[in-house]
Formats: structure tokens, C-alpha cells, sequence
């Protein structure tokens, strides 16, 4: 049995308890934050679209506080090449979408992603649930606090590329800021970093992130980065 099934096996509950003080912020955000402050893209009224959870993990590295991510697989179907946080869809198993069934499913995607070992994380909050338009995912934010760190790496290649970490201070760097592009017109904020381009809906989540905890500083927002055709 692996230590995903064992934590569906019990509860999954959040705590702030023993966080770092630089986390504060985050906390604060994600207690106060109102939905439409994060995205134009909330859930269908109606209730369709599938349900899914990422996990938003912070740790701490050499250079201070960090943000793991990962590069999906450029054979994928779907936001192929692209970094992301990690995560996906609900399964059954998870349990109720409305109650913890996000949180299963975030340290279960993680762990089946990354490799991590999601006895050391903690999870502290979860942002309101948000809609990715182009693949109908209904995706619930949950934030997690590394607090004992384990070896990552591509389990899979036919879905990861690589995993890495970003320190929150390269992401508030105005110099690896920019305007994202889509060939179809569409804009976004973006992040030049860990020789990757992040953009959609994980850069989008980020930037609001880095505002409301007061941490972002001064970019230019005419700074422009065109995406591939296949973006």
C-alpha cells in the first residue's frame, strides 16, 4: 500500500499550526481572498465541469522560500509542455469534492507525479475553486507547507518532463516578469524562470498570490512574451 492510499485511509485536515512566519501572508491571502480577485474563470453555475485539485507547495531551499513545480509531458494531450503545479482530476476514491476529497486528491496527484512523500507536508489553506475554460476542469487551489522535505524527480516521463523547485524570490524578480501572448490573442501574467516559461493558469495563480501576500514588486506589464503555435 502506498503512503497515497494510506492517507485516503484517514482524515485529511488543515493546520496553520508551526508554519513559518513568512507564510503568514499566504495564510492571510487565502483566508481573505475573494474569487473574483483571482480569476474572471469561476466554476459554471450549473454545476458541470470536472472536478480537480493542485497542490500549491511552498518550501524552504538555499535561497529562501520555494515553490514546487513541474513540466508535463509534451506528448500529452492536454497544457502539454507546460509547467504546472502538481495535480488533476478527482477520483473516486478521494472522497466528497466538497470536503476533503481536493486535499486527498492534491497529495495523491503530487505523490504520483513527483515522488514526494506527502507525510511531510502540511496542508494550511485552499484558495476558491477556479475554471480552466479550455479543458472544463474545476480546480481547487490547496496550499501546503513542505515541512519535511523528500526527494522529487519524474515518476513518469509519458506524463512529466521534470520537476524543480523556483525560489519565490526569482518569481518576484521584475527582471523574470512578463506579458504572456497567445496566438489567439489572449494575454496573461508570465514568469521566465529555471529556464522555463510559466504561464496560464499556474503563472495566473501565482501572480495573485504574490499580491495579496505582499510580495510582488514593480514589473513591466509591457514586456511581452509570444507563446508557441501550440500553446
Amino acid at each position: 500500500m502506498t503512503k497515497a492510499s494510506e492517507t485516503q485511509g484517514g482524515p485529511v485536515t488543515l493546520s496553520k499550526e508551526g508554519l513559518p512566519d513568512w507564510l503568514e501572508p499566504v495564510v492571510h491571502a487565502a483566508e481573505t481572498v475573494e474569487p473574483l480577485q483571482l480569476s474572471r474563470f469561476l466554476p459554471p453555475e450549473n454545476g458541470s465541469g470536472r472536478q480537480s485539485a493542485v497542490l500549491i507547495l511552498f518550501g524552504e531551499g538555499e535561497r529562501g522560500p520555494e515553490l514546487l513545480l513541474m513540466e508535463r509531458a509534451g506528448s500529452l494531450r492536454s497544457h502539454a509542455g507546460q509547467p504546472s503545479f502538481p495535480g488533476g482530476a478527482l477520483d473516486p476514491e478521494d472522497g466528497d469534492p466538497q470536503g476533503e476529497g481536493p486535499l486527498r486528491a492534491a497529495l495523491r496527484e503530487a505523490e504520483e507525479e513527483t515522488g514526494l512523500d506527502p507525510s511531510g507536508v502540511q496542508l494550511f489553506g485552499v484558495l476558491p475553486r477556479l475554471y480552466i475554460p479550455v479543458s472544463g476542469f474545476v480546480v481547487t487551489p490547496v496550499l501546503g507547507w513542505w515541512r519535511e522535505p523528500s526527494q522529487v524527480g519524474v515518476v513518469d516521463p509519458n506524463e512529466t518532463a521534470r520537476v524543480f523547485t523556483v525560489p519565490v524570490a526569482d518569481l518576484t524578480d521584475p527582471a523574470n516578469r512578463a506579458t504572456a501572448v497567445h496566438p489567439r490573442g489572449h494575454t496573461g501574467p508570465a514568469f521566465l524562470v529555471e529556464s522555463a516559461l510559466v504561464w496560464g493558469f499556474t503563472a495566473g495563480v501565482i501572480d495573485r498570490l504574490l499580491h495579496f501576500a505582499g510580495w510582488e514588486r514593480p514589473w513591466d506589464r509591457g514586456r511581452r512574451v509570444p507563446l508557441d503555435w501550440h500553446a
